[in-house]
């Protein structure tokens, strides 16, 4: 543990000294990793499909806010989509401007959920977003956490089903936009899983904020539980395809991944817990205190011996 805790002192040394450097790149491999993943599964438009294009999307990201990155991505997605439907991207459009709005309006600092939850469900890990979100993030976060729910099941949607969108004939125009629409819009399995998100996030958010011992493991560990129990409701009800097996195997690395930032961002001392009382003219205050993990990073001294020195006290010797 005290290993641990040294290379957690170090790492925030070396964030508050290359941080400058560092947010960049993070947001380079965000928009790069972003764009890289719409042109694998979406790339129906040839000349978007060059490997410089994520390269250059990643840089542009990188000294652009993540709302900025979140809409390029959207307007990357629409000129792919449009290769093969006018009607699939005139819906995607318009789902992408309500989805702008409710940023904008909300919440406009957790953009980069709009581009990090497509992508944990593609690294086959998303069930550590709601957990991540309530631990450190707002109520209001579950809007774009919902909303890349959204954003994900319509990339798959895209992928399944682009030779039967690309093979209609433009007098079934009317049918398709309303096939499309419902296809798109009543995937019950896209709903549960936003559901079981938002619950996460509420569940994990709450519960964090109690002043009881432990309360940000209990919080992971509750905010897994409503995740599965929302999603084995909605299995219980519509019958989804849900694979048990990889599911809790995500599940199990969520938790892992969650438990590993709540030591370096919330590692707390419970045995050394004080309870402080105070008042003013108006009040009594009651605080409780629990304090930080913290260590220094032990100096070593390394003394040389010269040779000579040890050499010349032998001979006296």
């Amino acid at each position: 543990m005290m290993g641990l805790l040294v290379f957690k002192e170090k790492l925030k040394q070396l964030y508050g000294k290359y941080n400058r450097y560092m947010i960049p790149a993070v947001k380079f491999l965000l928009g790069a990793s972003s764009f890289f993943l719409i042109s694998s599964n979406v790339g129906f438009m040839a000349r978007l499909k060059n490997p410089l294009v994520p390269v250059v999307m990643g840089l542009v990201a990188a000294v652009v806010p993540c709302g900025v990155t979140a809409f390029f991505a959207g307007c990357f997605l629409i000129a792919h989509v449009s290769q093969v439907s006018l009607e699939a991207a005139l819906i995607i459009a318009v789902f992408m401007l309500v989805v702008m709005m409710l940023y904008y309006g909300f919440r406009p600092g957790d953009g980069y959920l709009l581009l990090l939850t497509p992508m944990m469900f593609f690294l086959r890990v998303p069930y550590v977003i709601p957990l991540f979100v309530g631990l450190s993030g707002s109520l209001v976060s579950i809007v774009p956490v919902s909303c890349g729910v959204c954003i994900y099941y319509i990339m798959m949607y895209l992928k399944q089903n682009a030779g039967v969108l690309a093979g209609s004939s433009m007098s079934e125009m009317a049918e398709r936009f309303i096939v499309i629409v419902q296809s798109l819009f009543g995937n019950q399995l896209m709903w549960v899983m936003a559901a079981a998100f938002a619950a996460g996030v509420l569940v994990v958010f709450l519960i964090r904020n109690l002043s009881v011992d432990y309360s940000w493991s209990i919080a992971i560990i509750a905010g897994v539980i409503t995740q599965l129990v929302v999603i084995f409701i909605g299995d219980f009800y519509f019958n989804l395809p849900v694979a048990i097996g990889p599911m809790i195997l995500g599940i199990l690395v969520s938790v892992v991944l969650a438990l590993v930032y709540q030591f370096f961002v919330f590692a707390v001392d419970y045995t050394r817990t004080e309870y402080l009382q105070y008042q003013d003219d108006d009040y009594y205050y009651y605080v409780k205190a629990v304090p930080k993990i913290t260590v220094s990073q032990p100096d070593v001294k390394v003394h040389r011996i010269s040779s000579r020195k040890s050499s010349r006290h032998e001979k006296s010797n």
